[in-house]
């Protein structure tokens, strides 16, 4: 296995997980903006306002994006032990 295999499996395994987590990160970044507004515009200081949200937000989510993200995941997982024969020579 040459170095660039290892770096091209490197790159697309950061690939995957980037997009795992987009969905899930833009989400919190949302409610977390929304929130902050929301507390701002009505003064309301509180830190554990916007746990709540984000957490059912977050679920939502998950639940909209989770078989994408699944099918993702079995995917590449799929295709790398598909390539471990040619890796092997």
């Amino acid at each position: 296995m040459t170095p660039d295999e290892v770096l091209a499996i490197g790159r697309h395994a950061l690939e995957v997980t980037l997009l795992l987590a987009a969905p899930l990160l833009l989400v919190a970044l949302a409610v977390g903006l929304l929130v902050g507004v929301f507390q701002a515009a009505t003064q309301i200081n509180e830190m554990t306002l916007s746990f709540i949200p984000k957490l059912f937000a977050m679920a939502v989510a998950l639940m909209l994006a989770g078989p994408w993200m699944l099918k993702l995941i079995v995917g590449y997982t799929r295709e790398l032990f598909e390539s471990i024969p040619g890796m092997l020579r």
